[in-house]
């Protein structure tokens, strides 16, 4: 047994934690990998040479390089988090022993200010499972020290600790832990990604702006069997593919989503759903999206292509341009409504057409001021992730009011028209 490992013993076992899932309610890699696709697509892709041959500590730090995180905002799991405190209180040594990139752990633990040591990937060596456990029988012996982690991934490393406390998934693990002869100290049991988490990630209730594919059923007065049906298949079509462009927004924003004092507490931002697990959602939300669309006329598949590609468009370049990212929003709306009547085979009028550009660009614009209205109560002057500053509130809070009075002016017009009057029996009610 090593010197360090002897006087280990004597002074007390030091307490070693693990990083991703255990301090953090994230894992550094899938965060970085998330970062680098939204910022440089094209060169995080580089990554996957080394991922295919195996060489994982390769791909954390170029996707570490790509991909920085802000440390600052990552989502803690508190528990753990005061664990480590208060055995750090008591005088006893504290290591943090990380698979994460040095590049990504080295912020986290500055920012924790509790760990003497860190251990992590550097490039060249991935310190994760059966490595760990080396490491760490090298320096402290077997038995020598108290783990803390939260995966399965670690049971090399749980076999060969003093004490063990298992968080969240590992405490599955607990008779697995228990038969190598580990003492299993404690549980942090994790109550992540149920169903009221999974309901608020797919945002739900925001299906309700999909009734919009009805709008050219209702005011063409076509209420046959067929065109309601194909409205109602157009609707929950564009409500999973809409889900998943959520889930697809929400990686994108996570930054700024945690910089946000509202929108922290969203899932992904928060730590309650993992990002790995929104990443597999978003292809079977997409898949079911297109199965349904196969029932749909070729206009209206077109039209769920168009929705998917703005949108995609807009999580990663258009949100950041001013102006562009309010019409691009406003014709997110409109789609909706040429959608419901692609679907119903019912012709939008160029009045209706019309009514809806201005009125949600109102609306598009009345959002933006909302957000700049709250940034400039909370004093700050940049809207995180967007091109906006309060300088510009003033201006979109004008914009949006004419856009208003233009949809007001053109359901004015509408309503004094010959077609209104033969569809409409007392059309004041308009």
């Amino acid at each position: 047994m090593s010197a360090e490992a002897t006087q280990s013993r004597e002074a007390g076992a030091p307490l070693v934690g693990d990083l991703d899932g255990t301090l953090l309610r994230t894992d550094l890699l899938h965060e970085s990998a998330v970062t680098a696709v939204a910022r440089a697509p094209l060169a995080a892709l580089g990554a996957l040479g080394p991922l295919l041959r195996g060489d994982r500590a390769t791909v954390k730090r170029r996707l570490a390089s790509l991909g920085p995180v802000d440390a600052a905002t990552l989502p803690l799991r508190e528990e753990v988090v005061a664990l480590v405190a208060a055995e750090r209180a008591r005088g006893r040594r504290t290591i943090l022993a990380t698979a994460a990139d040095e590049l990504l752990a080295r912020p986290v633990a500055e920012r924790l200010g509790l760990f003497d040591e860190l251990l992590a990937s550097d490039g060249r060596r991935n310190l994760g499972g059966e490595a760990k456990r080396a490491e760490l029988v090298a320096r402290f012996g077997e038995k020598g020290f108290d783990y803390v982690a939260d995966r399965r991934a670690d049971l090399p490393v749980f076999r060969s600790a003093r004490r063990a406390v298992l968080v969240g998934p590992a405490v599955r693990l607990r008779a697995e832990v228990e038969r190598a002869g580990t003492e299993v100290a404690g549980e942090v049991p994790d109550r992540r990604q149920s169903l009221g988490t999974l309901v608020s990630a797919l945002r739900l209730r925001q299906w309700v702006k999909n009734l919009l594919v009805f709008v050219p059923v209702v005011t063409g007065h076509v209420f046959t069997p067929e065109a309601l049906a194909s409205a109602a298949v157009s609707f929950l079509a564009l409500g999973l593919l809409a889900s998943g462009v959520y889930l697809l927004n929400d990686l994108g924003d996570l930054a700024a989503d945690r910089a946000h004092p509202g929108k922290r507490r969203r899932p992904l931002a928060s730590g309650a759903l993992s990002i790995g697990a929104a990443v597999a959602l978003v292809p079977f939300l997409l898949a079911a999206s297109a199965l349904l669309t196969a029932a749909l006329p070729a206009g209206a598949r077109v039209l769920l292509a168009l929705y998917l590609a703005t949108t995609t468009l807009y999580t990663l370049f258009l949100k950041r341009k001013v102006l562009v990212d309010v019409f691009a929003l406003a014709f997110l709306y409109t789609v909706r409504v040429l959608l419901g009547g692609a679907a119903a085979a019912v012709p939008v009028s160029p009045w209706l057409l019309a009514f809806s550009v201005f009125l949600f660009l109102s609306l598009a614009f009345a959002k933006r001021a909302a957000e700049l209205l709250a940034l400039e109560g909370r004093g700050g002057a940049v809207a995180a992730g967007r091109g906006w500053t309060v300088r510009d509130a003033p201006m979109v809070r004008v914009l949006g009011a004419a856009s208003g009075y233009l949809a007001g002016l053109v359901l004015a017009i509408y309503v004094q028209g010959d077609v209104t009057r033969r569809l409409y029996a007392h059309p004041g009610w308009l």
